[in-house]
Formats: structure tokens, sequence, C-alpha cells
């Protein structure tokens, strides 16, 4: 089929869904019961005939600014007619240091240096490479083992699969980092069921990173790699005092520190990273959606001082260190970027996300004694429910829920297993969580 006949096809037509393979996707599923996006503005996506889809997921945890905002798509629009593109390696433009300087000043202690990259999987091997770098120029080059966590996503680089913990990502491509070791999960339901916020119980687990310590040697440890909030695999708050015993254990030994918040950076939380939130300062954070409200891709990691002052040597005309992308630092990211960040700062939407956290949490734990809930957690503005698995068909009353969700009541979600989880933009009002939550109630109702 011609690109012209394919054009002129209805969109309904099951041959104008083959060439796409979605990703993340049960794709022979989509394409008989195809889930279709027109356009989107501010909290509401909208069909093709349409029919309004209000947004409880932020696309996939990134348009925290609303679908559409006026502001974003001129600045777009405005770079593309000044510089379309300019390369990064041995070159620059002023909208990278721009924001880039602007990030910085969010971050709380000293990371105060941007590397750029073009989303959150880059923005994880990057954070990787530099500690296996840093070890490197500092003269312990013996410091290669990364530590993740079970549970764990770090995006799909082959250096964010294996520190992550996700179990179909290592079966299927396995781990191609050797001397990877992970950390346990933080989550057990019989102690924290239906939990708003931080778990009390859990900051105990922390401590076995002194037991990988012990079975590896600090010397050969480069990094350790968590997520505040893992979102992916089914939003799992860290227990309260968990993320400060990690910092304690990572000085103890000279290991680094990385924080995943490619999901928690940019207000989702309540601050503008979740490391302010929980009073600790990693050596690196890595970032993506939220940083230009998912308008145009773009991902980065902020470093330390320390670290950056290390690479920081020898011939001032030789490359510190030999690793980038064609598109780190693009123009048109960096003006969305940038845009983004005065909407952030002028509605105070990170704050606004912490005077509603209360509000949604309650909202989303009102959904306790429904059919089929097992358990329920809210922190910030995102909440997930766990749903019972149907006998021999796990995943599959979610996947009706997402499914009937969009088609039948308007509201999208995220899924993982059989686990909703919610992240609505950071512009949601009282009384459009009101309605996520109403919807979700009859939607869970129906596949119960």
């Amino acid at each position: 089929m011609t690109a012209q006949s394919r054009a002129a096809n209805d969109i309904s037509s099951p041959n104008d869904l083959d060439a796409w393979w979605l990703p993340f996707t049960a794709n022979r599923s989509f394409k008989q019961r195809p889930r279709m996006i027109a356009r989107a503005k501010d909290m509401y996506y909208y069909t093709p005939d349409g029919k309004a889809v209000i947004d409880g997921a932020a696309g996939l945890w990134c348009c925290n600014a609303g679908h559409n905002r006026d502001e974003i798509t001129a600045a777009i629009q405005a770079q593309a007619q000044e510089l379309d593109y300019s390369p990064a390696f041995q070159f620059g433009h002023a909208g990278g240091f721009a924001i880039a300087s602007r990030i910085a000043q969010l971050a709380p202690g000293d990371l105060n240096h941007v590397f750029f990259c073009n989303s959150g999987s880059e923005a994880v091997d990057t954070a990787l490479k530099v500690a296996l770098a840093y070890w490197n120029v500092k003269g312990q080059g013996s410091r290669t083992r990364l530590i993740g966590r079970e549970r764990g996503y770090h995006g799909v680089g082959f250096g964010g699969i294996s520190v992550g913990g996700i179990v179909k990502n290592r079966q299927f491509f396995g781990s191609l980092l050797a001397g990877v070791d992970h950390l346990p999960h933080t989550y057990n339901r019989e102690q924290q069921a239906f939990t708003k916020g931080e778990p009390e119980w859990g900051a105990h687990l922390a401590d076995e990173l002194e037991r990988i310590v012990a079975l590896h040697d600090a010397s050969t440890i480069a990094a350790v790699i968590v997520e505040p909030m893992p979102g992916s695999t089914g939003v799992l708050p860290a227990p309260k005092g968990y993320l400060k015993r990690l910092r304690e254990i990572c000085d103890k030994y000279g290991i680094l520190l990385i924080f995943d918040e490619v999901i928690t950076g940019f207000g989702r939380l309540g601050t503008a990273f979740a490391a302010e939130r929980y009073g600790v300062i990693p050596d690196m954070i890595t970032f993506a959606k939220g940083v230009n409200s998912g308008t145009v891709p773009m991902g980065g990691v902020l470093v330390r001082q320390g670290i950056y002052d290390a690479f920081m040597k020898g011939p001032e005309n030789m490359i510190e260190l030999f690793h980038g992308y064609t598109y780190s630092g693009h123009p048109l990211a960096c003006a969305a970027a940038l845009a983004a960040q005065d909407i952030y700062r002028d509605e105070k939407l990170f704050e606004r996300a912490k005077t509603l956290e209360p509000v949604w949490a309650d909202a989303i734990h009102s959904l306790k004694g429904l059919p089929n809930v097992l358990d329920i957690r809210s922190i910030g503005l995102v909440g997930a429910i766990d749903l019972a698995s149907r006998p021999d068909a796990v995943g599959a009353r979610a996947f009706e829920a997402m499914d009937r969700g969009f088609h039948e009541h308007g509201l999208m979600m995220r899924i993982t297993g059989d686990t909703i989880a919610l992240s609505p933009p950071l512009i949601v009002t009282e009384d459009q969580i009101g309605e996520i939550v109403d919807k979700l109630a009859k939607v869970i109702k129906a596949v119960a």
C-alpha cells in the first residue's frame, strides 16, 4: 500500500494499524479495539470522534503542566523558526545553558551540573557511565559493581535493564552488565497496606546494603541507584528514613548514590525533586518526563560539583567524558523546558501538588472496600490500586479496567500487572480529582 492510499483510507481500517509496532503494548488486542487519541488540552485527551478522556496518568507520568499549554507551544514554534538544530559536540547554544542553569537552581545541595540526553533510559545509562568513569579518573578503577533494587525500573537501555528489577525485562534480555547486585524492594502489604504517604515500616531494609558490601567489598562498588518512589512497578513510596539510611551507608563506604527521578522530578511529590522532600542529597539525579511537560524528548543527569570537578583535569583541549547523543540539549527541547519551568514557577505547581496531596490521598483511599481492591497507596499526586488477579489470568482484570476506562468512562490510567496507577497533571482541580475517582470506582465495579 502506498503512503498516499494509506493516508486516504479511514483510520479505522485495520490495514492502517499494521505498520506501527507499539511499545509496551498488547498489539493484537489494541488493533482489535484501538484506543486512539486525536488531540489534547489541559486535563483532557480527545478521541477522533470528539469524546473527552480525563488524563489520570499525565500521559506517561510526564505532562505535569497539562496538555497543549499555549506558552510551551509558542516557545517551540519560535525556536523552530530561529534555530532548529545545533550540535552539542564542541558547540553550544544559549537555550541549553539557560535551562541547565534553571534545573541546577532547582536541585538541592551542590548538584550544579547537567548532562543532557533525550529520555529517562538514556539518563540512567548516562549516570551509570559517569559513575564508572568517575572512579577511573579518581584512580579507583576496581569500583565497577553497580547496585540496583528489586522492582526497580530504570528504563530500557542495557544498563538500566541490568540494574533494574523488572522480571520480564530480565527474562527477555538478561543482564548485559557484569557485576550487578540488587537490594530487596521495600513493599510489604502485610505491614504497609492502605498507607498514605511514606510507610512507617521498612527503613531497616536499607541495611541490606551492608550485607552486599560485605559480600563484594566496598572497593569494588561504584554506585547504588534507586527510585525514591518506584512508579512503573506499582507506586512504592520509600519507607520513612529509608533513603537517609542508604545515604549514610553509601557515605560510610564511599559509594556514589544515584536517585532515578525520571518520574518524581518536577513536582510529582510536591517538591522540585524527591531528594528535597526526603532531605537527602544524592550524588546524581536522573530526570526526563516532566522537565518540559512531555512535549519534546528530553532527559538529563544532575551531578554534584565534586564529580564534575574530577573530570576537569588534564589538557584543556581534551574531551573529558567520551559520551553524548546527537540530540543532547536539542534547541526545541530546551525552549520547551524553559517555558515549562516558567509555568511551574508562575503557577506554583509544585506547591500546588503538595497542597493537594491530602485531598488526593483521601479521594484515592475512598476506593477501599470496593470489589477486589487489595491495597491502595498514595504519595504526592500519585496513587496505586492493587486488584486481585483472576484465576490463571494475572493482569487481565487491570487490563480490562484500563480498556473499559478509556472506551466507556472517559478515563486514562496506567496499569502494571493488576495494579492501576494514577498520576494526573499537576494542574488537576479538586473537582477533577473527584471525576477521576468516581470514574475509577465505576470501572472497578464493572470488572469485579
